[in-house]
């Protein structure tokens, strides 16, 4: 972990003017084509929701903007974030699972399993606590949305970013699937949510590359 110089930071201007609203989140939403990749992770017998949520994590450590924070006045930026995922338990409730993140798929899914597993049979909505260096996620399978909202605190907001994916669905020849990022304002703009979904789409049909067999 960094801490960033704001005197020095190209960033500053943007950072004092959007730390100030009330709501400095935004959010984008886009289909991810997965038409090369669902078949590649179905084939191999390995976890679709596992898989997604590495692809979301790999390319969000590419990218500094989504590795930074705000903290008590400071901006930080970590050399590594993981996910925290919402995993659906008993009674249609759900729980919340940290999975910490490595660039091996194998081993990744692996802790996957083992913390999923865990949430299942010990629900909390509890994240791990001081931590800021995790990626907000959740599935939202049943819908192929088009917009999504994430319910957050927001006197003062958390700068940590959020992300979900909706239902798999069929167009044509192409495998499509929602998928949603948002982001602090003070922290990025859309060009980086939009290097964002360029690289999740670059791993996504490169799946032999990327989470190999």
């Amino acid at each position: 972990m960094r801490k960033i110089d704001l005197q020095t930071w190209p960033r500053r201007e943007h950072y004092e003017f959007f730390n100030t609203f009330n709501h400095p989140h935004f959010n984008l939403c886009a289909n991810v084509d997965l038409t090369r990749f669902y078949p590649f992770v179905k084939q191999h017998g390995f976890s679709i929701t596992t898989a997604t949520i590495y692809v979301i994590s790999r390319a969000a450590n590419q990218i500094p903007e989504f590795r930074q924070r705000l903290r008590e006045g400071e901006v930080i930026e970590h050399e590594v974030v993981s996910p925290s995922v919402t995993i659906l338990v008993a009674n249609d409730l759900f729980g919340f699972c940290s999975i910490d993140y490595c660039p091996d798929f194998h081993e990744f899914a692996n802790r996957a399993a083992r913390q999923i597993a865990a949430t299942k049979a010990d629900p909390t909505l509890k994240d791990p606590p001081g931590r800021d260096d995790l990626l907000f996620m959740t599935a939202i399978p049943w819908v192929a949305f088009t917009s999504f909202t994430h319910p957050m605190r927001l006197h003062p907001a958390d700068s940590i970013p959020r992300f979900a994916w909706g239902k798999i669905f069929t167009a044509g020849e192409q495998v499509l699937m929602p998928l949603s990022a948002q982001g602090h304002h003070a922290l990025m703009d859309g060009i980086h949510i939009g290097k964002f979904f360029a690289l999740v789409q670059q791993y996504l049909d490169q799946p032999d590359e990327v989470i190999g067999g």
